[in-house]
């Protein structure tokens, strides 16, 4: 068995991205950010836990709602400064705070991507 890779909590002022992927279905629910502790607890305790930038506080997602992200796995990209946590969602299934499955529900409006696609 390799070695776990070391994550690099440097590059962002201690922190590092976490997108939150549903296991079954590929869709993304979230991104959240996670310094050294909150990594720690989401690997002891196999829930996704955040460090609340707002709050200034370890914050499990869904520790209020019981909408709570179990990981299934877990990699790093190729800087070791992102994580990606393949979940379960346990509770109702709605992990954003808005009320839905997603927090990614508003549309952005490209008007110039057709054209660059097509060269």
């Amino acid at each position: 068995m390799s070695a776990q890779p070391e994550i690099d909590f440097e590059k962002m002022d201690g922190l590092v991205a976490g997108i939150v992927q549903d296991a079954n279905t590929g869709e993304v629910l979230m991104l959240g950010f996670l310094n050294p502790t909150s990594y720690a607890r989401t690997l002891e305790t196999g829930y996704v836990t955040f460090w609340s930038r707002t709050r200034q506080k370890l914050w499990m997602k869904g520790e209020s709602s019981g909408n709570r992200l179990r990981v299934l796995s877990a990699a790093t990209d190729c800087d070791n400064d992102t994580l990606l946590f393949k979940v379960v969602v346990e509770g109702d299934g709605l992990v954003c705070h808005e009320g839905t499955v997603s927090c990614f529900t508003k549309p952005l409006a490209f008007t110039n991507a057709l054209e660059v696609a097509r060269g």
